[in-house]
Parts: structure tokens; sequence; C-alpha cells
């Protein structure tokens, strides 16, 4: 088999979540555990920071992976959706796994997917697994892919788990409470290991620390236990300064577990993480005349935040350029969008995608002006067309959406 004929094969056989949603998700680890089994348990041959939350895990696991590279560790990194190629889900020091590994473990394990019937995830992260332990990494950082308890991610043990923040997304899955949705972020809080919370919110803090408690792992809420100088990120969304305040608190705490990491490694990991690592989709310009930022926000919290930097560095007029998931709470999506902007709402190329139309209708209950467009390449072209010299057209609500522009 190809590479190109490997992931077709994968991709018709396999559910794959963020394509198809719900019908996708694996409420259980019986898969996982069965398939690292097989593989003589990968994941416990390398040492693991495991990093969860609604929003800023995926910044929070590059910032952390950059800086523990740039210390000269051999960092391997687990992400996901990718944006472009499959193989960004899976790096080591930057570098994207070959897509001969790939294949070459396809093809041996070939008949255990068609016994176990494991989703797109789950054989994505024993895949991940695998490479690491052969690659013998020093450390790998492994980003949840959602919530936390029930993750296929959640049977490693590693010596620092870290919980972004708590806010409103996968609702249908999660809870449909604050409290509901920590609990399941929470469950990767393993015995007697330390736990960084990112923000601490009135809603979930006490879930945090009643789940810590009962596990005897030590509780830090960097946005009250740390102070630190101003440091900078190549991230330049204004959102990230929380995430470096996060990154901050568990390097501290990757000291004190003995990785050896500067200052001054702390200083320039964080300033190079797109350089080290290839993280996209984070307030990326992608264009400069007229000026093009993608971002991939694409629940509440996250577009509140988007759209507030992009009010305050807009010059001119806003364009949006928007398509979002049919699963989503789109209103609660919809209702922090600017009514002074002007939308090109449109559909990504999958499955689960809002349908343009449907979308439409739905922000004119928000009085939300716009057009429709049936691709977001023709969304992207119109804005283009309609943007004066110091105009921004902003493109978000998908990562999906976001993955067709860059």
């Amino acid at each position: 088999m190809t590479y190109r004929q490997t992931l077709d094969y994968l991709y018709a056989r396999l559910p794959m979540f963020h394509r198809i949603g719900l019908p996708a998700y694996k409420a259980d680890l019986k898969n996982t555990v069965e398939l690292c089994s097989l593989l003589g348990n990968p994941q416990e041959k390398f040492q693991s920071v495991h990093i969860a939350g609604t929003n800023g895990k995926g910044s929070v696991s590059h910032m952390v992976s950059s800086v523990l590279q740039t210390a000269g560790y051999k960092t391997g990194l687990y992400t996901s959706p990718h944006l472009k190629d499959f193989r960004e889900r899976i790096k080591i020091n930057g570098k994207m796994i070959p897509r001969s590994y790939i294949t070459r473990f396809v093809r041996k394990y070939k008949s255990e997917f068609k016994k176990t019937e494991p989703s797109f995830f789950e054989w994505t992260v024993v895949l991940a697994f695998d490479f690491f332990a052969a690659e013998k990494v020093d450390v790998a950082v492994i980003e949840v892919g959602l919530g936390g308890r029930l993750d296929s991610t959640n049977i490693i043990t590693p010596v620092l788990s870290v919980i972004t923040n708590i806010s409103y997304d996968h609702t249908d899955i999660l809870g449909k409470t604050v409290q509901k949705i920590a609990y399941e972020k929470a469950g990767i809080i393993k015995p007697g290991i330390p736990v960084v919370i990112g923000e601490s919110q009135k809603e979930s803090r006490h879930v945090f620390i009643k789940t810590a408690s009962k596990n005897h792992s030590p509780i830090f809420f960097a946005d009250k236990n740390f102070f630190y100088p101003e440091l900078r990120s190549d991230l330049t969304g204004s959102y990230q300064r929380k995430n470096i305040r996060t990154v901050v608190q568990a390097v501290e705490l990757l000291r004190s577990a003995g990785f050896i990491l500067t200052e001054g490694e702390l200083k320039s990991g964080l300033a190079n993480v797109v350089k080290n690592t290839g993280l996209m989709g984070r307030w990326q310009t992608v264009k400069k005349n007229p000026l093009v930022i993608c971002d991939v926000a694409h629940n509440e919290a996250g577009i509140a935040e988007v759209i507030r930097q992009a009010k305050a560095d807009c010059k001119g007029n806003l364009h949006i350029v928007f398509g979002t998931v049919s699963d989503k709470d789109t209103g609660a999506i919809l209702k922090h969008l600017p009514k002074s902007a002007r939308y090109y709402f449109c559909r990504a190329r999958i499955p689960r995608a809002l349908d343009e139309k449907i979308l439409y209708g739905k922000a004119e209950k928000f009085a939300l002006p716009g057009e429709t467009f049936s691709s977001v390449k023709k969304a992207l072209r119109a804005a283009t067309k309609k943007a004066e010299k110091d105009d921004m057209i902003l493109v978000t609500g998908s990562t999906f959406v976001v993955a067709e522009v860059i």
C-alpha cells in the first residue's frame, strides 16, 4: 500500500469524530488498552505530560513541547485534529512522523483493526505511542482529544497533568454544566501526580480540588499561584497570555520532577513555538494585503477571545469568513459576533459542517449582516474583493474552515 492508499483505507473504514461527530465517539478505553497491550504497552516506555482543557490545550501543548526541545530533550508531541497533513498529529522535535512508518504500521496491524474496530482517534493514539517508544523519546507531550476521563490518551501515567480551562463545548458528550464538563476533564488527574489548572473558575474549582484530594495529587492554580515576568511568544493572540502563565507553572513543576529547564530555555522556547513545533491556526497572519487572520476558535469562550482581539487590532472594517459544524450550540457562539462586521457564511468540505444557508438563518436572528457561499474558497475570495487597505479579514468558527484557507 502507498501512503495515500493507507490513509484512504483508514478514512474509509474507521469512524472519525472530527468529520462525523458523535457516532465516532467511543465512551470507554477498552480498545486503546487492548491495542496497546498487543504492542507491548509502548505508552509505558517514555515520560509524558498530559494536557486537557476546553480552550488553549493545543497552544499549551506546543509551548511545553517547544520549551522541552529547546532544553535538549527529544520531545514527542501528539495533538489533534490536523489542519493540512495527517502527520501533524504526531511529531518529534517538530518533525512529522514519516509516511513510511504509518504505512508499515497499518500493514502490520491491519487484521487487528478488523477485530477490534477502533475509532480513527483510537488508532491514531496507538500509532503515536508506538512511534514515540520506537524512537526512544525522552518525553512526550500528549494532548487530550475530547474530555479526559474516557479519552483514548488517558491510559498514560504522566509526570504532570495540565487542565487549561473549562467552557461549554461538546456538551452532548461531556455534559451541559461547567461542573459536569470539569468532572470529565478532571479524569486525567492521576494518583500522586501534580496537576496544573490554568484558570481558576468558581464553577469548576471545587471539582478539581475534590478530584486532586481524592488522588492525593498536588494541585496548582496557575492564575493564583504563579507570578512571572512578562514573557513573549511568537503566538501573538492576546489570549496566549493565559496560556503562557499556565506553561510557566508547568515548567516550574517539571523542574521539580527532575527536568533541567533554564530561564533562557523557557524564554527561547516560548519565543519560537511556531519555528520549533510548526503550530498553525492560532491568530495566524496568512496574508498582509489585505490582512487575513486565521484562528481555529470554535466555541463560545474561544470566539469571544478572538473577537475581542479583532476589535482591538482592526483599523478599518472587519470582514468575517465564518463557518461551523452542525453539532455546536451555534446561538451561543453567534451572540459574541459584532453586528458591525460583514459576514461571509460558508461550509467546509466535511459531512459534519453546518449548511451555510442554515447558518445564515441563525445569524439573521442576531442581526448579523452577510451573504452565503457554498465553499470557504468562494467566501474568502468575496471578502478579499471587498476588503480595503485598513480592513481585516478574520477566518474563524471551525478548525476545518481555517484548514481550507491555510
